[in-house]
């Protein structure tokens, strides 16, 4: 009876145009940029674009990013896939507040670099004048400031039939952490590289900026190495069901032309389920009652061919990634088969650590940050936090990743204070595990977590690079990659790019990510509603 009286009354409600009771009732901003820059003024009076007339005009014809970015966002602004339907009427109409039409947008750069860094430039300007000068300025030191110029720009545009409108603007951005992240899962789950494109499409319109490669697990190794065919032949699902160096290479550079690095990762010592049957004698051999089992555990840290191995191994993959950094992993190592391994046992011994499967950890680790430090291309690491919590003595300059107690503040707060205290640099994922999933609007407690909200000093502060949201794979494969991760991943976007003052409220955030998430959907992504609400492009 109980639930037979709330359906009559949703169904009243939906009559009356209502909303059910917890939700609310949004009407979403019109022109507004997502993520909020620092600073942005806007006025009433507006211009009018219309697409046949306007152009890009660059200030240098020889960076090929900058060439590729105008052409790809001429195509967003103007070509939306579902048809510029979120126009606010037929035709604009001639007010008082029209200021001309803007045929022309200057994009000046200073310096075009070729692959994004841990350290570049993303600032910007962009100004549209109150006096009709017939050309507006998108203007920013280097080639990626233009890239998040660009999109914010693309932005601003509002439909209104065959035209579109933008208002007078002026803004100065900048992001407020270096690193912006999003790690994709492709072993529990493999995803094609179409699905990885779209991603970075979207990281893009969101101003993410590294892409966080989960390449390899227990379940598959997906990998095509050309040094070791036999790691994705065994590993793999299927021979279908890998990444090619071309694969590779073709994501490495669509990332590249949106100004976004790609961390690729090969977790180890555990996690290496899969790496077995192509690499014998790469995994322990677990034992019972004194006899191998027929199962496997991490990788052998006594069989010093290992580190051979993974010499080349390693040496192969920071020339296909050329990034600085390559994520090492480091987290979850189950000590039971080394506890149970005889010929551990006496490596243990020998090294006098008996009984101290962290120190055999440590022994790992630190053979393999040396291997990686000084391979040609002299890589910086990330390791997840076990690294650090189980006491290993790394490199100052790595990066520690922080990724436990999403449900317990208190505790990767002390984990953040801990990690910065001890001088290392680190990265904050314990509130963005975005494949965890519940009913209801669930964005709120992403937009409430700060990186640097936790009990350090400035310079400990200063030592947190950003965040990064987490989407694993065990649930989530190409069929629902981009709805459960969009447009949630958003809001951490804005969460690692906009200053304090303009994330702290998630009531004035609502109508602005509406917007935002409508804006995606007429771009042709299938990102989910965020609460019960209307789109245009819903079609």
């Amino acid at each position: 009876m109980a639930s037979t009286g709330r359906a009559l009354v949703a169904l009243l409600m939906a009559v009356m145009g209502g909303v059910e009771a917890g939700f609310p009732s949004v009407t979403p901003t019109v022109g507004s940029v997502w993520p909020r820059p620092l600073a942005w003024e806007t006025r009433d009076t507006y211009y009018v674009i219309r697409p046949d007339a306007f152009k890009f005009v660059p200030s240098t014809g020889s960076c090929t990013i900058l060439t590729e970015a105008l052409k790809r966002y001429e195509s967003t602004m103007f070509n939306n896939t579902r048809g510029n339907k979120m126009s606010t009427g037929e035709e604009w109409e001639v007010k008082n507040e029209f200021r001309g039409y803007l045929d022309a947008v200057k994009v000046d750069i200073s310096i075009c670099e070729d692959h994004p860094h841990e350290n570049m430039d993303e600032s910007y300007v962009i100004e549209l004048s109150p006096s009709y000068i017939g050309n507006g300025t998108i203007a920013a030191n280097t080639v990626w400031g233009v890239l998040r110029g660009l999109e914010s720009f693309s932005q601003l545009l509002v439909p209104a039939g065959s035209s579109f409108t933008i208002n007078v603007t002026a803004i100065a951005d900048e992001p407020r952490f270096s690193y912006r992240g999003l790690m994709l899962d492709t072993a529990r789950h493999f995803l094609p590289v179409s699905k990885l494109k779209e991603n970075l499409d979207l990281m893009a319109m969101n101003k993410l900026n590294v892409f966080h490669w989960h390449l390899v697990d227990d379940q598959s190794f997906p990998y095509e190495s050309a040094a070791f065919p036999d790691l994705s032949k065994l590993g793999a699902y299927s021979s279908s069901h890998v990444y090619s160096a071309a694969d590779v290479a073709d994501i490495v550079e669509y990332a590249r032309l949106r100004g976004i690095r790609v961390l690729p990762e090969f977790d180890t010592p555990g996690h290496t389920q899969s790496w077995g049957p192509g690499q014998q004698g790469l995994l322990t051999t677990c034992y019972t009652n004194s006899t191998p089992d027929g199962t496997f555990g991490p990788i052998d840290p006594a069989n010093d061919a290992n580190y051979d191995f993974l010499k080349s191994f390693f040496t192969e993959v920071t020339q296909r990634f050329p990034d600085h950094y390559v994520h090492l992993g480091g987290d979850e190592v189950d000590f039971s088969c080394w506890k149970s391994n005889p010929n551990i046992t006496e490596f243990m011994a020998q090294h006098n650590i008996t009984g101290d499967y962290s120190k055999l950890e440590e022994v790992y680790v630190k053979k393999l940050l040396d291997i990686v430090a000084n391979l040609p291309t002299k890589n910086g690491y990330f390791v997840w936090q076990e690294v650090f919590d189980n006491g290993v003595d790394i490199a100052k300059d790595t990066v520690v990743h922080v990724w436990k107690n999403e449900n317990v503040p208190a505790a990767w707060k002390k984990e953040l204070d801990q990690v910065t205290g001890a001088g290392y640099q680190t990265v904050l994922s314990s509130c963005w595990y975005l494949n965890y999933i519940s009913y209801g609007v669930d964005w709120h407690k992403y937009y409430e977590c700060d990186p640097q909200e936790f009990n350090g000093t400035t310079a400990q502060q200063q030592l947190v690079l950003g965040g990064e949201a987490c989407m694993w794979g065990e649930y989530v494969d190409r069929t629902n990659l981009i709805s459960r991760t969009w447009p949630r991943a958003a809001v951490v976007a804005e969460k690692l790019w906009s200053a304090t003052e303009h994330t702290a409220d998630t009531a004035a955030a609502t109508p602005r990510l509406e917007e935002h998430r409508c804006r995606l959907l007429a771009r042709g992504f299938d990102v989910e509603p965020l609460w019960p609400s209307f789109c245009p492009d819903d079609l």
